[in-house]
């Protein structure tokens, strides 16, 4: 099957699979194309080289997992990512979410969908318990999709992560599968 629809789950519109290096164009040109909307939140990789070491450390490193969004009517376009960072197994079972919509599919609620499919996988195939989501707070539209998404707010973080040359505040968003089973 060839790897641009070979999806780990699917929803009506959207596909979610593991990065391949092949997606380097691909990727690179959507980030290009979508920097105005990701300024000043989110800086994903715009070039060959530094697409290959992003997808190396999505894809070996074992604290790490990575899924591209991918349009289904669209022969598996990608319309965004969703990443896991910091996983930590044992009596934790927590990992970090980050995520992007790319311009040409931001606003048509696929990266709701997306987001909902990698939980699932999360939740049900990682066997993870925790998920966060730590969000600048002038990043209203991370934090609808958060809200919408069925995180809760869990608290405020100053100074937490180091971005574009400062360390920058953020809100912190949890969701378990406990609350996930609750939202039905």
């Amino acid at each position: 099957m060839d790897d641009r629809t070979n999806h780990l789950a699917e929803g009506p519109r959207i596909g979610i699979r593991p990065y391949t290096y092949a997606d380097g164009p691909e990727f690179t040109t959507r980030a290009r194309e979508s920097r105005e909307l990701h300024r000043p939140w989110l800086f994903p990789p715009a070039t060959g080289e530094a697409y290959a070491a992003y997808a190396t450390a999505l894809v070996e490193d074992p604290a790490k997992a990575g899924f591209l969004l991918c349009e289904r009517a669209a022969g598996g376009a990608v319309a965004g990512f969703v990443n896991i960072n910091n996983i930590v197994d044992g009596g934790f079972r927590c990992g970090a979410l980050g995520y992007g919509a790319f311009a040409h599919a931001a606003g048509r609620g696929l990266m709701r969908e997306g987001l909902g499919l990698v939980v699932r996988y999360a939740f049900d195939v990682l066997e993870l318990h925790r998920l966060e989501i730590n969000v600048q707070p002038g990043n209203a539209a991370s934090i609808a999709l958060a809200r919408r998404s069925g995180f809760r707010l869990e608290g405020f973080s100053p100074d937490f992560l180091f971005i574009d040359g400062a360390w920058r505040d953020h809100e912190r968003w949890a969701l378990t599968t406990e609350m996930s089973r609750r939202a039905g």
